[in-house]
């Protein structure tokens, strides 16, 4: 009302009159608001109400204090920012330092976690996100794992090498505007680290023999775990594979890297009962699961991708 008051002119006063400064105004909201929350009282009573105005209220619930344990040394017992201050500072310490309710923990992001959080909000946000799912028969692949004794990324890789060859809209990048269909391979390989999920990536995968696929794998593996991948290592990717069953997952929803248009995900193969050629048997199946981004790919054509995909698994190394 003051700072309204300076404007008009109160009876009497000139136009001339300066308007308080912002401070000024600032204070005398505060002070008026404050008296309408303590009144005429000049102390709260043992029991009685809290008398506190609403930034101090906010306050006390941000720090976690609670306000009928603090002693009000403002007009007429009310409780100020420094009173709130001066109980958290005397108050038992929290879990995390921080400010948060005994029993709870305020964990700090570390810069590995926030980068995760900012790309995948990022894609998340700005792509156009479908997914299909399907099993496949994972019998071939894992009887060639056991006899050369590689990554079981490598394999997932070398399956889906020739399908990419098939749909080249599924190794590329997009800007918004221009979609780039590449020629080389740049195969992101997602893996669970204790700092959080890295994609190094396998430059030119698909100029690599076999063995030659598998020890680059194994060293980015290697390079996740210790920390020590290059940023080198962390780009160039033009599609990705994640492995999700090398911590038990099975089907899911695989956020897309930003820039590029596919990811599959491959969970852990379990045993199941297939129908073959009119007969039924037990196979291990791999739940797989192909994330596409809708503006430049259709679900008809991830379709037949997946499938393509599936083909390839079913008759690895044939």
């Amino acid at each position: 009302m003051g700072a309204l008051l300076a404007v008009i002119g109160e009876p009497g006063e000139t136009w001339a009159r300066a308007a308080p400064t912002p401070t000024d105004a600032a204070r005398a909201a505060v002070a008026d608001e404050m008296r309408t929350a303590v009144g005429d009282a000049t102390a709260r009573p043992p029991g009685g109400p809290v008398k506190a105005v609403p930034l101090v209220r906010k306050l006390a619930r941000d720090l976690g204090i609670d306000l009928a344990t603090v002693t009000g040394t403002g007009p007429g017992g009310a409780i100020t920012r420094d009173d709130v201050h001066a109980a958290a500072a005397s108050a038992p310490e929290t879990a995390a330092g921080t400010g948060a309710p005994a029993g709870e923990e305020v964990v700090a992001l570390s810069t590995t976690r926030r980068t995760i959080a900012r790309n995948l909000s990022r894609s998340w946000t700005e792509i156009p996100h479908v997914t299909v799912w399907g099993p496949a028969d994972a019998t071939r692949v894992l009887a060639a794992r056991r006899s050369e004794d590689g990554p079981l990324e490598a394999y997932l890789v070398r399956a889906v090498l020739p399908v990419l060859a098939a749909f080249p809209d599924f190794n590329a990048t997009f800007d918004g505007e221009t979609l780039t269909r590449h020629t080389a391979v740049g195969m992101g390989v997602a893996m669970d680290t204790d700092a959080g999920l890295v994609v190094p990536v396998v430059k030119n995968a698909g100029g690599r023999s076999p063995a030659e696929l598998a020890a680059e794998i194994e060293r980015l593996i290697e390079g996740a775990q210790t920390r020590r991948l290059t940023p080198d290592d962390m780009v160039g990717g033009t599609f990705t594979v994640s492995n999700v069953g090398a911590v038990g997952g099975g089907y899911g929803t695989p956020i897309i890297p930003y820039g590029t248009t596919a990811i599959l995900s491959v969970g852990r193969a379990r045993e199941d009962v297939v129908v073959r050629d009119g007969g039924i048997r037990v196979a291990p199946l791999f739940p797989v699961a192909l994330s596409f981004d809708h503006r430049v790919i259709d679900g008809a054509s991830a379709s037949r991708f997946l499938n393509a995909f599936v083909a390839s698994l079913e008759t690895f190394g044939t």
